[in-house]
């Protein structure tokens, strides 16, 4: 039984929202390292950023939602098995990704990559955002249905609870820049009504600097 018919569950919408930023920001890197303009500061600011994101909410899935999806809805445990599967080889291509040395790495004036540099990046990202948005196609036909139907409210805001509490604090600001990308005012609001109003206070300056740096990112004004 749909336990929240008449509106998408909180759970969707979420997920739906970090899905959407996860293509968002591995398309972004793609068409970054391939503007010579775009500063090795800003390409790995964004490549740190993807990989611990990306690897934290796989691992959270893994680990805390499928066992809580499985309790009451066992039958589904091949498909979220053949999942976890896709999440080990996004790994391989995050590995990869991982290791490019963007600190060390420099032309003659010491800002940007230089084409060989560039390119190897490019590459790279181009495996992590097909591996992404392969994987994504595959997991919401899946997680969708078995989130509107078998985890209730009050287990989707402990969920979330844990994985805000676990995210890592790395370029932050630009999940926030992202959700406002590609979210509806109400919908990102509905992630952080139950923010501390300490962190809320925050938000304003994150999003200055979430804009600034994807301008940068994009090559606007360069």
């Amino acid at each position: 039984m749909d336990m929240n018919a008449g509106r998408d569950a909180q759970a969707v919408v979420e997920t739906r929202l970090t899905h959407e930023t996860h293509r968002l920001a591995t398309g972004l890197l793609v068409d970054a390292a391939g503007h010579p303009s775009v500063p090795r500061r800003a390409l790995a600011q964004l490549r740190d950023f993807l990989v611990v994101n990306l690897r934290h909410h796989h691992e959270t899935e893994d680990e805390w939602l499928w066992p809580l999806i499985l309790t009451a809805a066992p039958d589904v445990k091949r498909a979220l098995d053949d999942l976890s599967e896709e999440h080990e080889r996004l790994d391989l291509a995050l590995d990869r990704l991982a290791d490019i040395d963007l600190a060390g790495a420099k032309d003659h004036d010491g800002e940007n990559l230089n084409k060989d540099d560039r390119h190897t990046l490019r590459e790279a990202a181009v495996a992590v955002r097909d591996s992404v948005r392969d994987h994504l196609a595959h997991e919401e036909p899946v997680l969708f249905p078995a989130l509107r139907a078998h985890v209730t409210p009050a287990q989707w805001e402990e969920f979330a609870r844990r994985v805000i509490a676990t995210t890592p604090p790395v370029a932050g600001h630009l999940m926030i820049g992202l959700l406002d990308e590609v979210g509806t005012p109400a919908e990102v609001e509905s992630i952080f009504v139950n923010m501390p109003p300490q962190v809320k206070s925050l938000l304003p300056g994150m999003r200055d600097q979430a804009a600034t740096d994807l301008r940068v990112l994009r090559g606007i004004g360069s």
